[in-house]
């Protein structure tokens, strides 16, 4: 298949027009700077549905009385909820690594490095290896205060200093090699607090055999990445996270029964987070005013577009 020609931001513009779009005094600017590709995916909502599928196919030409100011600005709505996304999982990262190496140091510092002391399943030789010949090698070369305790007490590396050379992936699989009953006790401590008693024998065998948190831990790695590297996240498929043990913490009410793969469950799960570790934290109202202010304020857009269930300003979480 031959790949698509260059072409201009002046050809750009004629296309745009040809298809519809209404362009403004500002066009030419955002597209000679963020580019026509970049801004496809927030102008792709505003095609002309040919057939409702499942799955939707949209043709080239748009919607009849699309501006592409209204792509801008979902462009710079979907520009700043990355920015408050990525704030909230980094609080929720450092919360992490200190709730595993709670747990695994008050047993034994270096407990990390025993391979007996996780799950079968779990990778721990190439996790091990990541973390020495990675993340601690290169922590010794441009963090201080991890130099400083190389140079003041050797190779033997504790957990608690080992987890702030880590990145939320490497925490994350760490997590999830964790033995249950201490994933739970990690989990609670940050917040997330799984109600057994509701759920079916078969749902608790399930959950307390491998906390589900993990998937949520590896949902938020994939979405901090996006963010990381600027890429589109307001629609997003993002990697599946069981919701239906997780519903019965307090403020998950409104994510998905079955799995949660949008950016709405992920928002609700920091929250919870942020509410034990962080108290005090008006992140989520910062969340909602971005939503409610610049998200239902653009024509034809919707927070069901973001996995946000019906009526979901009235949840506990998300009221003023």
């Amino acid at each position: 298949m031959p790949t698509k020609p260059y072409t201009t931001v002046q050809q750009q513009l004629t296309i745009l027009n040809s298809r519809g779009i209404e362009l403004g005094d500002d066009a030419e600017r955002w597209l000679g700077v963020v580019t026509y590709y970049r801004l496809s995916g927030y102008a792709y909502p505003y095609r002309v549905i040919n057939d409702v599928g499942p799955p939707v196919k949209r043709g080239d030409d748009y919607e009849a009385g699309t501006r592409f100011e209204y792509v801008t600005r979902l462009y710079e709505f979907d520009r700043k909820l990355r920015t408050l996304l990525f704030d909230g999982l980094e609080r929720v990262e450092v919360a992490l690594r200190r709730g595993i190496a709670d747990i695994i140091g008050k047993n034994d510092p270096l407990g990390y490095r025993d391979a007996s002391l996780f799950r079968d399943s779990f990778a721990h030789a190439d996790w091990l290896d990541t973390v020495h010949t990675k993340r601690l090698a290169k922590a010794r070369r441009r963090d201080a205060a991890i130099k400083h305790h190389f140079e003041k007490y050797g190779g033997e590396c504790p957990i608690w200093v080992a987890v702030d050379a880590l990145d939320f992936s490497d925490a994350s699989r760490l997590f999830e090699g964790l033995r249950a009953r201490d994933q739970f006790q990690v989990a609670e401590a940050i917040g997330i607090r799984i109600d057994l008693s509701v759920l079916s024998r078969r749902q608790r065998t399930k959950v307390t055999s491998h906390h589900p948190m993990g998937r949520w831990l590896e949902q938020a790695t994939v979405a901090r990445n996006i963010a990381a590297h600027h890429g589109r996240l307001w629609n997003r498929g993002l990697a599946p996270a069981n919701g239906t043990a997780m519903r019965t913490v307090r403020g998950l009410e409104g994510v998905p029964a079955g799995q949660s793969e949008s950016v709405f469950g992920l928002l609700c799960f920091v929250s919870v987070v942020l509410e034990t570790t962080s108290p005090g934290s008006t992140w989520i109202n910062k969340v909602r005013t971005l939503i409610e202010t610049e998200l239902l304020s653009i024509p034809g857009r919707t927070a069901a577009e973001m996995g946000a269930p019906e009526g979901w300003r009235s949840l506990p979480m998300w009221r003023e």
